[in-house]
C-alpha cells in the first residue's frame, strides 16, 4: 500500500467510494466522474503502477481483475462492455495505481479515455 495513493486509500477504506465489489485481491467501484451509464474501476488490492507492472508480477491477479471487470458488467449492464486501461501519464493515466475503466450502457461506445 501507498500513503499518497488514493486507490490505495479506497481499498483500505480511508476514503468512501461505491464499491460494488470487493474480494481478497480485487476491488471495483464506481467512478466519480462517469463517462458512460456504468463506469466503474477495477483495481487490485495491491499496488502495482499500472497494468504492464501488473501483468508482468502477477499475471493471475490481472485474471482476476479482468474475470471482475465481466462480472460488473453482468451486474451493471448487460455484459457487454469496454475494458480500458491507460498506461503512462502520455495515455492519460492519472493515478499510478493499476486499473481498469469498466464501460457499458449508453455512451460506453463513444467514450476515449
Amino acid at each position: 500500500m501507498s500513503a499518497e495513493c488514493i486507490f490505495c486509500r479506497i481499498v483500505a477504506g480511508e476514503v468512501p467510494a461505491d464499491v460494488v465489489h470487493r474480494d481478497d485481491d480485487v476491488v471495483a467501484f464506481r467512478d466519480l466522474s462517469p463517462k458512460a451509464e456504468v463506469h466503474v474501476l477495477v483495481v487490485p488490492v495491491r499496488h502495482v503502477p499500472d497494468v504492464v507492472a501488473l501483468g508482468a508480477a502477477d499475471p493471475q491477479l490481472l485474471a482476476s481483475l479482468v474475470r471482475v471487470a465481466g462480472e460488473v458488467a453482468a451486474e451493471q449492464g448487460d455484459g457487454q462492455f469496454r475494458l480500458v486501461f491507460n498506461t503512462g501519464a502520455a495515455a492519460g493515466q492519472t493515478v499510478f495505481h493499476a486499473h481498469g475503466h469498466v464501460l457499458a450502457g449508453a455512451g460506453a461506445a463513444d467514450v476515449g479515455l
